[in-house]
Order: structure tokens, then sequence, then C-alpha cells
């Protein structure tokens, strides 16, 4: 596997100012990782992550399965080899709210799931702060945490924390992780 996604914990920023979303992963020591700048005018979903910022070296391709669908579901591929690592599918009506997903391995079973920890502070996100109350997401596998999500507070950028740590026997494949927080950031992203 990609030295890239053999990390433990991640920073992921999005750059505030752009005309479509870029985003970049740094490790703990600060070095750039990962890099994706989201397409303009797409109707369906198709999101890279790439090694490198000038776009040479996709690494990662998280693709929407239909146009537009509340439950969407984001099949998520390694560009090395195309070999499909998992999908990740917004629980729809749940997601209104508190932001929920379904982790589902490449033979699309459900193995996980990636949601809110706290149904106040999302009530409370959503109805009265906004966007003044950072997310915080966990995500289990096989309802054993492997993951927290933790955006930072920021009044001009989002930025997220990602911490694998808790999966202390590798049970999440990091590049369904990395996807989780990309989708987290691009597609709940909007609501701010």
């Amino acid at each position: 596997m990609n030295p890239i996604f053999q990390s433990d914990q991640y920073l992921l920023k999005r750059q505030a100012i752009a005309l479509t979303g870029k985003l970049r992963f740094y490790s703990p020591s600060g070095d750039l990782l990962l890099f994706c700048e989201q397409k303009m005018f797409k109707l369906r979903e198709d999101i890279r992550l790439y090694a490198d910022e000038q776009k040479t070296r996709e690494v990662l391709a998280i693709k929407a399965r239909q146009i537009v669908d509340f439950s969407a579901a984001y099949d998520v591929v390694d560009s090395a080899t195309g070999q499909k690592i998992g999908t990740l599918r917004r629980k729809g009506l749940k997601s209104i709210l508190r932001d929920e997903w379904d982790v589902l391995d490449a033979s699309d079973n459900i193995i996980g799931s990636l949601f809110e920890d706290n149904m106040g502070l999302a009530m409370l996100r959503r109805l009265i702060v906004g966007a003044l109350l950072p997310q915080n997401y966990d995500m289990t596998i096989n309802n054993e945490r492997v993951a927290d999500l933790k955006q930072r507070f920021n009044l001009f950028r989002y930025e997220m924390d990602i911490d694998f740590s808790y999966d202390t026997t590798r049970k999440l494949d990091h590049r369904l992780g990395l996807a989780a927080a990309t989708l987290l950031a691009i597609v709940e992203g909007r609501q701010d």
C-alpha cells in the first residue's frame, strides 16, 4: 500500500477562497500528503485525490453512483490498481437531524458507520449556531470505534483532525477513512 495511507493522524484543510473545493491533507509534521480539487459543474460527483498539487499522481478516486440522490453512495477506488476499496453511503433522512453514513466493504456489505457524535449538538448546529460549532464524527467498524474526525474551530476555513489511532488492530483501511473525511469536507461542508 502507498505509504501516504500509513499514518494514524492527518490534518485536512479546505482552501477558503477558491471557485472549486480544494483540500489538502497534511502529516503530523506538516508535510503535504494529499491534494484534491473538486471539478466544477459535474452532475455526478467524481472526486480525485493526488499525491501532489500538480495532480500528476492520482492515488484515490471517489465516485458517486447516481447523479442526484438524497441517500448517495460513493465508491472508493484505489487509482493505482483500479480496485474498489469500499463504499460510503449517506443515510438521507437520518442525516437531516444528525449526519450519518454507512461504511460498506468492496462487496457492498455494511461493516460500519460514520456519524456525528452528539445528537443534541447536531441539532444546535442546524437550528441556531451553524458553522460556529465544529462537528465531530466517530467512525466504527463492527461496532468498534476506529476513527475520530474532528472539525477545528476556525472562522476562515474548514479544518479537520483525522485520528485513526483508535484502530489498534487495523480494521479500517485508511483510504476509506480519508475518503470519508473528503466527503465530509465537500458534501456535508455545503451546509455551512
